[in-house]
């Protein structure tokens, strides 16, 4: 009877590990749930969240997508922004990045879509929207921050002076 039960336990957990099977119809109506307005072109969802524009793009058969929202273009930046978000990548923007691309800078969110919740994709929308949302003043996608070197401003690094004699 012990030996039933627990090959009973082990089938559930495998199954109930598996998840929910995401495709592109749950992916459009979760972001219909939260959005403003929806545009959709193929296999891309462009949106307003909190009046932000985002874009869902998805490929079912390389079974990955991305959340992304464009940030500012690259020739208005500082070097120090840019290496400040480089820092928060590691520290505060947890499942988010920011990237540089087409020279413009965005905040990026990629993963498997079959393997994704329902959750983790509304977590995905918000997170997007706050590192975009807080670029250039804490770079982060929660309130959570990983410890260890996460003030933003990088020192300047002393130069050598050589003699020649």
């Amino acid at each position: 009877m012990m030996r039933y039960l627990l090959t009973l336990f082990a089938i559930l957990t495998v199954c109930s590990s598996r998840g929910q099977q995401m495709d592109p119809a749950q992916l459009e109506n979760l972001i219909t749930s939260v959005s403003d307005t929806l545009q959709t072109n193929g296999n891309a969802l462009q949106f307003l969240y909190k009046e932000r524009m985002l874009i869902c793009i998805y490929d079912e058969n390389a079974n990955r997508m991305r959340i992304i929202s464009p940030i500012v273009e690259r020739e208005q930046l500082e070097e120090d922004q840019l290496l400040n978000a480089l820092v928060a990548n590691f520290h505060s923007a947890l499942d988010v990045k920011y990237a540089l691309s087409d020279e413009i800078i965005w905040s990026v969110f990629t993963h498997p879509l079959r393997e994704l919740s329902d959750h983790q994709v509304l977590d995905a929308i918000e997170q997007v929207y706050l590192a975009a949302f807080t670029f250039g003043t804490s770079y982060s996608s929660t309130n959570l921050v990983f410890p260890g070197n996460s003030g933003k401003k990088e020192k300047p690094r002393p130069k050598k002076i050589l003699n020649k004699t």
